[in-house]
């Protein structure tokens, strides 16, 4: 029976496949299949973006090899990054629940 990492590890991987098309020998996510993953997938976290172009800026800042896709590894830097600031907020919870 796989570990709750191991679940989470298999859910991010499908989730990124039921958007990502394959192009030549690599998945990727195009501009808009990332913005229909952000918002199926995380749609709270785009609510409280106030830029209407942050799906945009997110694409830019993700595609580091610059091909117009996004794929797995540059996905999952923003799912770090989504991840280490959602952990600094549960501290700042644990925090105030303490006192």
């Amino acid at each position: 029976m796989p570990s709750e990492l191991e679940t989470a590890m298999e859910s991010l991987i499908k989730v990124f496949h039921r958007y990502a098309t394959k192009e030549g020998k690599t998945y990727g996510l195009s501009r808009g299949q990332l913005r229909q993953l952000m918002e199926n997938e995380l749609s709270n976290f785009l609510k409280s973006q106030k830029d209407p172009a942050a799906v945009d800026k997110i694409m830019k800042d993700l595609d580091s090899n610059c091909d117009g896709q996004v794929d797995f590894e540059e996905f999952v830097s923003l799912v770090v990054g989504l991840s280490i600031a959602c952990e600094q907020c549960y501290q700042q919870e644990m925090k105030m629940g303490k006192k």
